[in-house]
């Protein structure tokens, strides 16, 4: 399915209703002790549960928390797709907020299985047998997808960059970004998580209806094994980043077909799979 550039400008647009990032003064360390301000990027502590049910907090950055909402639950596996999901309210200002999330029954069962499964540990949670297979997952491969035109390649970082609008002011910010077929950045979602980026973007696509064969999703922070299940769960074909992937990353994306791709600063990029 593809979008028009119409209906892609319309789900672009919540980008921008990212807060303002607060100006915090400061004294630089040197000689003169000379006094100055910068923007600092935000940040919230979400509380997100599924049919009254809590299920984690987590500290994001505050805007486009729909998204998240929605590509969080397709990413972690709690719903199989995105019509598992039918409804999503936010609420909070400030330091917190709240996602309450109706789910169908058939993943609202499963998720309590879930639960079910690691009760009764401790420490991080991630724990025994339960916690490895949650992972190390089996995931369903993909399709196999041929490669996007190396032209959407071309000033790609340059690209990326200006569509940072967020941490253009304020840094600290991770981005997930779209690439139409086009070779348009369509989509950027930002958050102080890597993992919360993606799955902003994620939820954005589901909901403009954009196919995530086409084109190519980037990443602009460490490719690390999450993202490879985020990415093949959401059913995208190429994945590319910014730093280098890891050699778990590049085994996991040639055994579940996703492309993936290394966009050096100073070289062409770099395709790690499929295999050579």
């Amino acid at each position: 399915m593809t979008c028009s550039p119409e209906k892609l400008q319309r789900f672009a647009e919540p980008n921008f209703t990212i807060p303002a990032p607060e100006s915090f003064d400061y004294v630089e360390l040197a000689r003169g002790w000379t006094l100055g301000a910068a923007p600092l990027a935000g940040e919230t502590a979400l509380a997100i549960s599924y049919n009254g049910i809590n299920q984690a907090v987590m500290m994001v950055s505050p805007g486009n928390l729909d998204d998240f909402a929605r590509g969080f639950s397709l990413s972690a596996g709690i719903v199989e797709s995105l019509a598992d999901i039918y409804d999503v309210r936010v609420s909070g200002s400030g330091d917190s907020h709240q996602l309450a999330l109706e789910i169908s029954s058939r993943a609202f069962w499963a998720l309590k299985q879930q639960r079910r499964q690691l009760a009764g540990t401790s420490g991080c949670g991630l724990c025994g047998v339960e916690a490895l297979e949650q992972a190390l997952p089996d995931l369903q491969p993909l399709p196999l997808a041929p490669l996007p035109a190396l032209e959407l390649f071309d000033g790609l970082r340059e690209r990326i960059d200006q569509a940072q609008l967020a941490a253009r002011s304020s840094g600290a910010l991770h981005a997930a970004l779209y690439v139409a077929p086009t070779g348009e950045v369509g989509l950027c979602r930002e958050d102080i998580g890597r993992h919360n980026a993606l799955d902003k973007l994620i939820g954005a696509m589901g909901q403009a209806g954009i196919d995530g064969r086409q084109g190519l999703v980037v990443v602009t922070s460490r490719c690390s094994l999450e993202l490879i299940h985020k990415a093949v769960r959401a059913r995208f074909a190429t994945l590319a980043s910014l730093s280098a992937p890891t050699a778990l990353t590049v085994q996991w994306a040639r055994r579940n077909n996703l492309n993936l791709v290394h966009l050096p600063h100073r070289s062409p990029p770099r395709l790690y799979s499929p295999a050579p």
